[in-house]
């Protein structure tokens, strides 16, 4: 972080949100860019897991010379938002060894919860965040074989549609898994 003596401006990270339903691709994705070194970029990757163990941390190609952490044990959308929070703040101490920020949220988020965490306006007034980061882009992985199914899931009246919502908020949606669907007007659909 930029001493109080210099007075310079602090640098402001992009940070992309990467979302997306259950099996849709979002860690092939994610390793495809880390690997790939054609966009000479450092990425910092904050990974979101619902259980105990890990998963995705260990598909994450190991020969990958990114700094990557793991918000364990519930959503980032809504539980254990703080703790994205935290990782965000921690991250910016070792700003100077990455250009961005990629947030792979687990397959059940409602990415809402996690763009508002970028303004200050839902963090208490908090401007720390909005100042350190800026939301660069969200980016929703679909499934093109069951993309339709999961928009269409009926839910309680208290309950969000998941993958309505990562659509809803996607500023760039990639249809991926094209070649499972056999019959070319589901893709039209």
């Amino acid at each position: 972080m930029p001493s109080a003596k210099t007075n310079a401006p602090m640098k402001k990270v992009p940070v992309t949100v990467l979302t997306g339903f259950l099996g849709s691709g979002k860690t092939t994705l994610l390793n495809h860019i880390l690997q790939d070194k054609s966009h000479g970029m450092r990425f910092a990757v904050i990974e979101n897991e619902l259980g105990d163990i890990g998963i995705d941390q260990k598909i994450i190609q190991e020969n990958v010379n990114e700094e990557v952490i793991e918000v364990m044990n519930g959503c980032i959308c809504c539980k254990v938002r703080g703790d994205l929070v935290d990782a965000l703040k921690r991250l910016y101490t070792k700003v100077e060894t990455f250009d961005g920020i990629i947030i792979e949220t687990t397959g059940l988020a409602d990415p809402a919860p996690v763009v508002q965490t970028f303004f200050s306006e839902t963090n208490n007034g908090e401007e720390a965040l909005e100042k350190m980061y800026k939301l660069d882009c969200i980016i929703t992985v679909t499934d093109a074989k069951y993309i339709l199914e999961r928009l269409d899931e009926e839910k309680p009246a208290d309950a969000v549609n998941e993958a309505e919502q990562q659509v809803c908020f996607a500023d760039k949606i990639i249809l991926n898994k094209t070649d499972l669907v056999s019959d070319e007007s589901e893709l039209e659909e």
